[in-house]
């Protein structure tokens, strides 16, 4: 063999002679079942491939492969695997010189073959497995940077490729099997997978898993997106998940448990993605045009795909069926499956959002909200599908800047939402509202709602308000108070509506509040208390004694905060005539269970005097805020109520003493220009119920010719002024 190496070496001209003399030789041997000399050879062509790197190597390439080949086209199993552990010994050289006219199609296909060996004997098996296996890790290897070579990612070799790992990824233990070889192997093709590449080797993955019915055990499909998004190059991540999304789409009428199955893929890629610069590529892509060339998903696709999914869901789960009809032979829906696949796609809408910059999550959020149905014009879908949603969203939003996090054009359009009659909506809203003010997890301390003598036992997080906070405060804190004190007003409104809205009043006084917000919460907690106390609002006497509720603990809690001695112990002294005279007007025998209210008369005429002249007490107090960043001190002006009264007075009686004097034609003419201006109010609310206003995304046809409106966010419907606050 020595002397054969130098010979070769020194006139390399000889070497396909050499080859050929080789091949003949044991093409001979093979057909008599010399396996000896057979083995001889090929160790005799393995060694002289090895040692000679020249120019003249590809002839005796042609003859190596010839034979490799008929080595793999034996029966003999000790053969077959003889001729792979050649071949990949060949694939680790790296040759001088291209190849122009090499084929790899029967190695591949011979090796993918192997992978699927049935062989009786387990050990023989699981060894031509494991050498098919090889092989194609080194056709892989020899062809990926051969630009001269058939390209190894048409989609004939991966379909042929793919599906032999992933169907030995799946059996066996994982020890040096050939799970662990072929999860090597799998890492490493997709490793060198380059961006117009990913789409030919994720595809017969899809098309295994959807061949084998390997969604719905969830386990093994997350496992080989992992292998997948660990591999790839992070730049390539928002492909695959286009592709997931794309495979989710053309899923829609399959089984709810395969569904969740791509869902819960999705949602692993997603966090993967995330570790990554998949949050970097899917902003880059929003900028840009979606064209061919620029193939990623945008990020507003994301979420429609999922809240698609999540509408058609609920749609299978009211209608029982996947086309809506009743008909014999149409798949049984099972509600239960279709709800944990609507929780999945909570979660993974979640997910994918917390890959977005804040400015980026707003918009998001305001997206969703668009995509809640209007109850009266869409009322087949309940919105309590929907409540959890940007719920998800906003979990783990953390941001410094309050007018980034909220910016007018998601805020406005959010709390327009509180003039809704939908009780789950408005209480979305203020979760929402929650998920962002908190930057220190205080909202859970806020979720009991009682009279805490020491609320140093909550251990609240509080900051000093930064100047962004103040400039947000300023500008949109009206809304806010003005959110708050309609959600209280609302006769709707339950136990976790007046939970929410205590924990968003506690929240701006530990998150935001200065002096001046502090002060305008004071009022506005008084004003809870007119509110409560008010005969023109038809309030049931659970919402009354649950605002009377509200206020009484967040004045004791923004006591406390402000620590104005005066302040602290007009309220405990109020709090403590309520522990004796009337519980019902506090939180812990409000928000229980079984409130005992109802067999209370709630405001007696009799009482309502005294009961008034404790409140105009209350609202007379001078109420002094200590300055948290001066010693000097603010006072809340007293509010004349007195005054007001006499005023109402004098206008009832100019009214009475018009109507008494004036001519008759006067009279006339005022009150037909007042019935005038209300029935063209009217005409106009007529004409939005009955036929409502186009959505921006057109119409679509209900089957037989004729066109149906799509839902129309509230925040884009035009209202009357009187609808209007």
């Amino acid at each position: 063999m020595e002397k054969l190496t130098f010979y070769a070496l020194s006139a390399p001209e000889k070497l396909d002679r050499i080859g050929a003399y080789l091949s003949e030789r044991l093409s001979r041997d093979v057909a008599r079942h010399r396996y000896g000399y057979v083995c001889i050879a090929m160790e005799a062509l393995d060694q002289l491939l090895m040692a000679c790197h020249c120019q003249s190597i590809n002839l005796f390439v042609e003859s190596f492969l010839k034979m490799v080949r008929k080595l793999l086209e034996s029966d003999k199993p000790s053969l077959q695997i003889l001729g792979t552990n050649s071949f990949v010994k060949f694939a680790n050289i790296e040759e001088d010189t291209p190849s122009y006219h090499r084929s790899y199609d029967f190695f591949v296909s011979r090796f993918s073959e192997m992978c699927h060996s049935s062989f009786e004997d387990p050990d023989i098996r699981t060894k031509i497995r494991m050498a098919g296996i090889k092989g194609l890790q080194g056709v892989v290897r020899k062809t990926v940077n051969d630009e001269l070579q058939a390209n190894i990612w048409d989609p004939q070799h991966m379909d042929k490729i793919v599906p032999s790992l992933l169907f030995n990824l799946q059996s066996g233990e994982r020890t040096e099997s050939p799970v662990e070889l072929t999860e090597r192997c799998f890492r490493e093709l997709l490793g060198r997978a380059a961006y117009g590449n990913i789409k030919n080797a994720v595809t017969p993955v899809l098309m295994h898993l959807d061949n084998h019915s390997l969604w719905e055990g969830k386990t093994f499909a997350v496992r080989c997106f992992k292998i997948i998004m660990y591999s790839i190059q992070s730049q390539h991540s928002h492909l695959v998940i286009q592709q997931l999304l794309g495979h989710l789409d053309a899923n829609s009428k399959n089984s709810a448990t395969v569904r969740a199955g791509i869902v819960e893929v999705l949602l692993e890629a997603a966090a993967i993605a995330a570790s990554g610069s998949v949050g970097e590529e899917i902003n880059t892509i929003h900028t840009q045009i979606h064209s061919k060339l620029q193939a990623g998903p945008t990020v507003l696709e994301v979420f429609n795909t999922l809240l698609r999914q999540l509408r058609l869901s609920v749609d299978y789960e009211l209608t029982g069926s996947y086309d809506g009809s009743t008909n014999i032979g149409t798949k049984i829906i099972k509600a239960h499956e279709e709800r944990q696949l609507q929780e999945a796609v909570i979660r993974t809408i979640g997910s994918f959002a917390n890959t977005l910059p804040t400015y980026q999550r707003s918009e998001v959020m305001l997206f969703i909200m668009g995509k809640i149905p209007v109850p009266g014009i869409h009322p087949s879908l309940p919105s309590s599908r929907y409540q959890d949603d940007s719920g998800y969203v906003t979990v783990g939003f953390q941001t410094t800047n309050m007018l980034t996090a909220l910016p007018s054009s998601f805020l406005e359009p959010l709390l327009s939402f509180s003039l809704t009659e939908d009780p789950e909506i408005r209480l979305l809203v203020v979760q929402i509202l929650l998920g962002v003010i908190d930057r220190h997890d205080n909202t859970p301390k806020f979720s009991d709602i009682s009279i805490i003598t020491d609320i140093s036992v909550l251990k609240l997080k509080v900051d000093k308000c930064s100047r962004q906070d103040n400039l947000f405060m300023k500008k949109h804190g009206q809304q806010l108070y003005r959110h708050i004190y309609l959600g209280c007003k609302e006769p709707s409104s339950g136990r976790q509506h007046y939970e929410s809205l205590f924990s968003l009043l506690g929240l701006l006084s530990v998150e935001l509040a200065n002096e001046e917000v502090v002060v305008d919460l004071i009022r506005l907690a008084l004003a809870l208390q007119d509110l409560a106390l008010s005969t023109d609002e038809a309030l049931p006497v659970y919402n009354r004694c649950a605002v009377h509720a509200i206020a009484a603990a967040y004045l004791n809690l923004i006591c406390q905060l402000t620590t104005v001695p005066a302040f602290c112990q007009h309220i405990h002294e109020v709090i403590e005539v309520r522990q004796k005279e009337s519980p019902y007007l506090l939180p812990e025998d409000v928000f229980i269970d079984n409130p005992k209210y109802e067999t209370v008369s709630f405001l007696p005429n009799e009482d309502r005097l005294s009961k008034r002249k404790s409140i105009g007490e209350t609202i007379s107090l001078q109420v002094e805020v200590e300055s948290r960043n001066s010693p000097e001190k603010e006072e809340v002006k007293r509010l004349d109520s007195v005054g007001m009264e006499e005023q109402e007075r004098e206008r009832r009686r100019q009214v009475v003493e018009k109507f008494q004097k004036a001519p008759f034609e006067e009279i006339a003419a005022h009150c037909g220009a007042r019935a005038t201006l209300l029935q063209s109010k009217l005409n106009q609310i007529f004409e939005i119920t009955i036929r409502p206003p186009p959505s921006p995304s057109g119409t679509i046809s209900s089957g037989y010719g004729q066109s149906q409106s799509r839902s129309v966010p509230i925040y884009e419907m035009k209202f009357p002024d009187l609808c209007v606050y």
